[in-house]
């Protein structure tokens, strides 16, 4: 490969995650212009369907027209069970995810678009991690922020995955600065200048004043207000059970919202085959179909590229951004 790419995990090898690989693929005029990483022996056994040859790559630089190019990252020696959470399976799908890191920190690739991963296998193989976006902040080292969009909605998350009464007292000050900025660098770098960013309250009703809460008058009005003195076009609190309804009409760019189900209900509920899950501050590009492992069909050929097609075409107009004159940074530093 002449340019910087964009590659792809493979997933978990028992679930769907190779089948919508290849199948995002062999969309496209040349198959080979993005790179898989993951297990040679899993990726076999999905490209038995296809009529492109899976090539096993000896480097990321390594290139063959016309064929699914495969970038081994582990091992296996045996064919997890499809549908089945083994430790194996786990193992073969953070490899898979670690190489990607390391060649985006390297440089060699410009980022990685992940197919999904249970996080039952990643943690009976021996990894904590609740998900592919504290993988992703830990490797990086770099404070993270989850993004889901689609063509509607685009909502940022102040805390991910965490239980909810954790996610009360991680929702301070500072996690709303973060997100709020992580929000305005996010959609600059789709090419939205100046975005319309709206906050999204803890409590129902935005708290009414304090009568059900007063993190929006201790916390959340507080972080708008020092976003707003940089120059920001932000605003709220708003009650969360209405903001989605005015983003979907135009009145905002991106909802910035307190925990996992308030932001993903909304963006999940338009279809998941439209979701990209887009993570925002790291060093490199990473995009995510906006679906799980999909156990119960895994194997049988069903399952729908759509979501992680979406999120390859979501990563690539990153990439093509990046490639544009700078433009002045909006937020001081």
């Amino acid at each position: 490969m002449t340019h910087k790419t964009l590659a792809l995990t493979m997933g978990d090898p028992a679930g769907i995650g190779p089948e919508i690989t290849l199948k995002t693929l062999a969309r496209l005029p040349d198959p080979s212009i993005f790179p898989i990483l993951g297990d040679a022996m899993a990726m076999r056994r999905a490209a038995d369907s296809f009529e492109y040859p899976l090539y096993e790559m000896g480097s990321i630089t390594d290139r063959r027209e016309g064929a699914f190019n495969l970038l081994p990252t582990s091992q296996l020696s045996a064919l997890p069970a499809m549908g089945a959470v083994s430790a194996q399976a786990g193992q073969a799908a953070y490899q898979a995810i670690a190489k990607g890191i390391a060649l985006s920190l390297s440089g060699e690739i410009a980022g990685i678009i992940t197919a999904p991963i249970h996080k039952e296998a990643l943690k009976a193989a021996g990894h904590s991690y609740p998900g592919h976006t504290e993988i992703l902040a830990d490797h990086a080292k770099a404070e993270v922020a989850m993004m889901l969009a689609n063509d509607e909605i685009k909502t940022v998350l102040v805390t991910i995955h965490m239980a909810l009464r954790d996610a009360i007292d991680a929702a301070d000050y500072p996690a709303q600065i973060h997100a709020i900025r992580l929000a305005q660098q996010g959609l600059e770098a789709m090419g939205v200048p100046n975005p319309r960013i709206a906050v999204v309250g803890l409590n129902p009703h935005a708290g009414e004043g304090g009568r059900f809460g007063d993190e929006e008058i201790r916390i959340i009005s507080p972080a708008i207000k020092a976003m707003q003195a940089e120059g920001l076009n932000v605003s709220g609190p708003w009650p969360g059970d209405t903001v989605y309804m005015m983003a979907r009409e135009g009145k905002f760019d991106v909802v910035v919202a307190q925990y996992h189900d308030q932001g993903l209900i909304p963006v999940k509920y338009l279809g998941l085959e439209k979701g990209v899950n887009i993570t925002l501050g790291l060093p490199f590009i990473r995009t995510s179909p906006d679906h799980g492992t999909a156990f119960d069909i895994a194997g049988k050929g069903k399952a729908d590229p759509a979501s992680m097609s979406t999120a390859l075409e979501t990563a690539q107009k990153l990439l093509n951004a990046q490639a544009q004159p700078a433009k002045p940074p909006s937020v001081p530093h």
